[in-house]
């Protein structure tokens, strides 16, 4: 029994590092194909540790102060004299590529022990 507890923790503290990795890759990608009229946009996101336990992590990849315009560049929005601005993607292939890498990290990391 005290193996399988070891196991967990070790599996559990691996998932924590996957995790961790993949938020600031999903960060990284984010501000390399964010649009980029000033800068500020693309340097606003951050990653929070938002719950974490001895066996979860749950982090928040967000735009710190510029978090009004990610969901109108994502999507595009409709401007005040009529017409609409065309969206620019950058978020979902981001968060799509984090979700992968977190799951290659974790199936090696449990694979290989």
């Amino acid at each position: 029994m005290e193996e399988l507890e070891e196991y967990a923790d070790l599996a559990a503290e691996d998932m924590k590092s996957a995790v961790k990795k993949a938020a600031a890759t999903v960060r990284k990608d984010i501000e390399a194909s964010a649009p980029k009229d000033t800068g500020d946009y693309a340097k606003s996101w951050v990653v929070k540790t938002t719950k974490e336990s001895s066996n979860a992590l749950q982090v928040t990849v967000y735009s710190r102060n510029r978090y009004q315009l990610a969901h109108l560049l994502e999507h595009g929005h409709a401007k005040r004299g009529g017409g609409r601005v065309a969206a620019r993607p950058h978020i979902a292939a981001a968060e799509e590529a984090g979700i992968e890498q977190l799951e290659r990290e974790i199936e090696r990391s449990l694979t290989n022990g």
